[in-house]
């Protein structure tokens, strides 16, 4: 048998060789949630989780098209101009435009999407039913 002090050894033994196997995992840990943390990682995760969401897609594809429509409507209609009064009505037009364009920009997806298939679209032969011409129009 043993005796006390050998028991106490072993067990002392076992404790030590668990406690250097937890002390590994927290060391593991600590490095995965250091690294987590990183502000580059921390924009990157946001970033990740923003673009996959379908509707923030959708809102941001939107805005992007919004403001890009402003902002050549403003150089269109204003121009290069150094009157400060036409450089702020242009800031406000394009504000404008850009604000209805990212509201109504499926509407307006539809619209231009039926204008470029009128164009390329060839002409119906006679034969076709007009019903069909019909259908296609609306």
């Amino acid at each position: 048998m043993k005796n006390k002090t050998d028991m106490l050894k072993e067990r002392i033994s076992l404790m030590e060789s668990q406690q250097a196997e937890e002390f590994a995992l927290l060391r593991e840990q600590f490095h995965l949630t250091y690294d987590t943390l990183r502000p580059f990682n921390l924009i990157k995760t946001t970033f990740q989780e923003l673009t996959s969401s379908p509707e923030v897609k959708g809102n941001i594809l939107n805005n992007v098209i919004g403001l890009t429509t402003g902002y050549l409507s403003k150089k269109v209609l204003i121009g290069a101009t150094h009157n400060p009064i036409t450089k702020v009505a242009g800031t406000l037009l394009q504000f404008a435009v850009a604000k209805v364009v990212s509201r109504h920009s499926e509407t307006i997806k539809a619209v231009g999407g039926l204008i470029i298939n009128r164009i390329f679209k060839s002409k119906p032969k006679k034969r076709i039913n007009t019903e069909i011409i019909h259908l296609i129009d609306n």
